[in-house]
């Protein structure tokens, strides 16, 4: 199920990956305040999370990129789903493709947590690209 290889070269692989998608000086500042308590998380997290499952084909990282969006919205978890938007973008998702995860998600999830989303969303897309790049969605915007 998992890359091939010691536990070493799973997490370094994961932390490779991890500072690509999220980008290195994010990642940096996360190690950088890790504690005692708080390090088998971080080391769980880059070896299997993004050692083990982002290292795998099957999908794309845009791919997965869209997952985790309507996953952390479901969760309603508003700080990863703003590093994962961050991610999204350096992983080639477009402004209107994570519109319409976000629209998919409150058919599913539910207004509330969709609406927060697009707060977020909205917040990091205008900081990552500019107003322009999420002013230029039109109303009606994928619809036939």
């Amino acid at each position: 199920m998992f890359a091939e290889g010691t536990h070493q070269e799973t997490y370094d692989e994961g932390l490779a990956i991890r500072k690509e998608v999220l980008g290195s000086e994010h990642v940096e500042r996360s190690l950088a305040k890790v504690s005692p308590f708080s390090q088998p998380i971080q080391d769980y997290v880059t070896e299997f999370c993004w050692g083990g499952i982002w290292s795998r084909g099957g999908l794309e990282r845009a791919e997965r990129s869209l997952v985790n969006i309507g996953i952390l919205t479901a969760l309603n978890r508003s700080h990863e789903l703003g590093v994962h938007i961050r991610g999204a973008v350096r992983n080639g998702v477009t402004v209107h493709q994570i519109q319409e995860v976000l629209l998919q998600t409150a058919m599913y999830v539910g207004a509330p947590a969709a609406l927060e989303s697009f707060r977020i969303a909205e917040k990091v897309l205008r900081d990552e690209l500019g107003d322009a790049a999420v002013d230029e969605l039109h109303e009606g915007a994928g619809q036939p």
